[in-house]
């Protein structure tokens, strides 16, 4: 029987768009070549999703006792979450709006059968 093993992080400050091009790069592979591929990718959106990850890894290891090695990443998925407005004053009397958007950042772990 495959244990599911569930991790979020909620209001992540990147935007779901962003973090997509990361979490397309470790979808489905194996959990400790994941970390070593979100290690060397020079983006912010890295930092969050392997934090993430670990995070899931290291609940496995205490909570059921499956070694890392034998994880995988099942499912993983970016959604938008609430975008922060802010306004910057321009030229004639004008506002221009800028968006600050975020992300919620589901992952799901599996062991190998």
């Amino acid at each position: 029987m495959a244990t599911d093993i569930h991790a979020k992080l909620s209001y992540c400050g990147v935007s779901a768009q962003k973090v997509r091009l990361v979490i397309d790069m470790v979808r489905g592979k194996p959990a400790v070549e994941a970390v070593d591929i979100l290690t060397f990718v020079p983006k912010e959106a890295a930092r969050h999703v392997k934090k993430l990850l670990e995070s899931a890894i290291a609940n496995a290891e205490e909570n059921f006792g499956i070694s890392r090695n034998e994880l995988y990443i099942a499912k993983i998925i970016a959604d938008e979450a609430p975008t922060r407005r802010w306004r910057r004053f321009g030229a004639r009397g004008r506002f221009k709006p800028i968006l600050r958007r975020s992300s919620h950042i589901s992952l799901l772990l599996r062991d190998k059968e």
